[in-house]
């Protein structure tokens, strides 16, 4: 739209795919990238820093960011170090847009919290795909959204459909929300035959092109036991309102249900760059950045029960929720380990279900803790425990 003002933007994981695509849109309608961050990819970075002339660059690895250092020497541009060094960069740099600043937030994991918070704190807008940040530190994280009086803008893109289908009523209406699941690459699958699964096969993600963490998490249904935490703390319902229901097809990214029983659903084509466009542009709605949706081309829409004996992490996730505190921590972070030790082969693939379970249920004391200090404390010692069973 012409002459409308965007908020310039920060990008958070600029070298993921959430982070690269948010990206294309920004530079599609003309949305000023004021700094990125990465991890260990300063070849990336360094492209796409001289590409969107950004004021400063950040790199989670301390080692990486020397060498960008190094590599952006020629230019003006400051290169913050460390996680310490990402919260840094979110503070300092400034804008003198009107519109204020977006931090689009999709660093992978746990690593995300703490820009979450600093992003909140520094009274940015937030553009969250960190589903981390709210699995993690949900209790945390919306004290302070509330405090800072800035609406968190979801990325992820079933709760993006939420986001849009909660504008057909108010909180006191909802029934309930249907939060859809593609059910990954192994739906219908009995336990039995998981046992043979390879990493390249868990990988093969049936509908999105995504990271190797978040793939791996749909194929186990981790992920969206994720996005049922987080859907609690976004939208302030009980774990009771969430419906978690198979859709093969990926078109209806969620849906709510209103006391009057009507259905409010989101369709578009699997492409994460509308809900990047969508937080950018909220509450306007501009020409869409991906490809028309054509109903007579998918022809059927399907939908399913998810198989809680078979993917046991799912209903693990609503367990984690219900009991509440640090317990939603303590999933996440044996999640990371289990998974990272699959990718590198020192598990198989049923054994990240059963590693997680293992940890989560020994640390049934996590409950009673709520501050952010006591939830890394219990995300250490998750990682401690579930890196002696997979080590």
């Amino acid at each position: 739209m012409e002459n409308y003002n965007y908020p310039d933007m920060i990008i958070l994981g600029s070298t993921g795919s959430v982070g690269e695509q948010a990206a294309d849109v920004a530079l599609k309608l003309g949305v000023n990238i004021n700094a990125i961050s990465a991890n260990v990819n300063t070849k990336r970075v360094e492209e796409q820093a001289r590409k969107l002339k950004v004021k400063a660059c950040a790199m989670s690895d301390i080692e990486a960011a020397a060498d960008l250092k190094v590599q952006l020497a020629d230019t003006g541009i400051k290169v913050y170090a460390g996680t310490d060094g990402i919260c840094e960069m979110i503070n300092e740099t400034s804008t003198n847009n009107p519109a204020g600043q977006v931090v689009e937030n999709s660093i992978v994991g746990e690593a995300g919290l703490l820009p979450t918070v600093a992003t909140l704190k520094a009274g940015k807008k937030l553009a969250l795909a960190n589903k981390e940040s709210l699995v993690a530190g949900g209790e945390v994280v919306m004290k302070l959204a509330k405090a800072s009086g800035k609406e968190i803008l979801p990325v992820d893109s079933e709760h993006c459909a939420i986001f849009q289908c909660l504008r057909s009523g108010n909180k006191k209406e909802i029934k309930k929300i249907i939060l859809t699941a593609s059910g990954g690459p192994f739906f219908g699958y009995s336990q039995k035959q998981l046992n043979n699964i390879t990493v390249a096969d868990a990988l093969a993600h049936p509908t999105w092109k995504m990271g190797a963490k978040i793939t791996i998490d749909s194929s186990t249904l981790m992920n969206k036991g994720f996005e049922a935490i987080e859907a609690v703390h976004l939208f302030g319902v009980s774990p009771e309102k969430i419906q978690v229901v198979v859709h093969r097809e990926s078109i209806i990214h969620s849906a709510v249900e209103y006391i009057d029983n009507s259905v409010i659903a989101q369709m578009s084509v699997p492409d994460m760059r509308h809900c990047v466009q969508y937080a950018l542009t909220h509450p306007n709605r501009f020409e869409g950045p991906t490809e028309e949706l054509d109903l007579f081309k998918i022809g059927n829409l399907t939908f399913a029960k998810p198989d809680l004996e078979t993917f046991p992490l799912l209903k693990l996730a609503f367990d984690a929720i219900n009991v509440g505190g640090a317990v939603p921590a303590a999933l996440n972070a044996a999640n990371e380990v289990a998974v990272d030790a699959f990718l590198n082969g020192r598990i198989s693939y049923p054994q990240i279900a059963k590693t997680v379970c293992n940890t989560v249920q020994s640390m049934s004391y996590a409950k009673d803790v709520h501050d952010l200090d006591g939830i890394f404390e219990i995300s250490a010692e998750a990682r401690k425990i579930t890196h002696a069973q997979t080590n």
